[in-house]
């Protein structure tokens, strides 16, 4: 597809967490419609390279890395500055970056609130938050990645089914604050890619409690991404459950 006919060529996305897994194909997808991208990484440096020597092949300069922790709060503005040096706008952001880990009941510390709190709710927050003003100059958008689990809590990960649900809330709170000129959508994954020490068994066992009877791909997550922007010009505030229909089930 040319450049001119590529209908977001020219726009500038950030993708937090960008490096591996759903962030990696957000970017792929994003990039070949014509996107240019703010790919942020924390520590791994070396994949973010990568994918930017990927991607650049395809489409020189169209790419630049922001490696940061975003639990450092007062760094996000500078994120958000460097992103206007460099392509002088911003069209959305995609609060991905997230972390997963449990925390049952009668062991849960607060180091480990303090850490899937400050991924999961606060630090995409703050980011939206410095990144409004370039947003609502050219009326953009921001997607964050939600997770099911907000809804329905998942045993033994009680304080990152709490942040997810936090999550959820901002996507409708920013869609009011923000609107009219920044649409705020959010995402909610299921059985998308599994955790390293799921089961086989585990996994049958949550995939036979999806509708569909089967799990997704990256991919899904991140044609739902292209969809919030491109074609949904009239949708804010709303979580799209990309789950195979496992939220309808018991």
């Amino acid at each position: 597809m040319s450049e001119t006919q590529q209908p977001l060529a020219g726009k500038v996305a950030l993708i937090t967490g960008a490096a591996h897994r759903i962030g990696a194909q957000i970017a792929r997808t994003l990039h070949s419609n014509g996107m240019n991208l703010a790919l942020h990484y924390r520590s791994s440096g070396e994949a973010a390279k990568a994918l930017k020597q990927e991607l650049e092949t395809i489409r020189p300069n169209s790419i630049t890395l922001l490696q940061a922790d975003l639990n450092q709060t007062e760094l996000l503005p500078g994120l958000i500055n460097q992103i206007q040096k460099h392509f002088g706008q911003l069209d959305l952001l995609v609060n991905n970056a997230s972390t997963f880990y449990p925390t049952p009941i009668g062991s849960a510390q607060v180091k480990q609130w303090e850490g899937l709190i400050s991924t999961n709710m606060r630090a995409p927050f703050f980011l939206s938050q410095a990144a409004a003003p370039l947003l609502q100059e050219t009326r953009g958008c921001i997607i964050n990645l939600v997770d099911i689990h907000a809804e329905r809590p998942l045993k033994d990960h009680s304080i990152y089914s709490i942040a997810k649900a936090g999550n959820a809330m901002m996507v409708k709170s920013l869609a009011q604050e923000l609107g009219p000129h920044i649409r705020v959508n959010g995402i909610a994954p299921g059985a998308i890619l599994w955790p390293e020490q799921t089961t086989q068994d585990k996994q049958a066992e949550i995939l036979g409690r999806t509708t569909l009877k089967r799990a997704g791909t990256p991919d899904d997550i991140a044609k739902s991404v292209l969809f919030l922007l491109k074609d949904a010009d009239y949708i804010t505030g709303q979580i799209i459950a990309v789950d195979g229909g496992r939220i309808l089930q018991q």
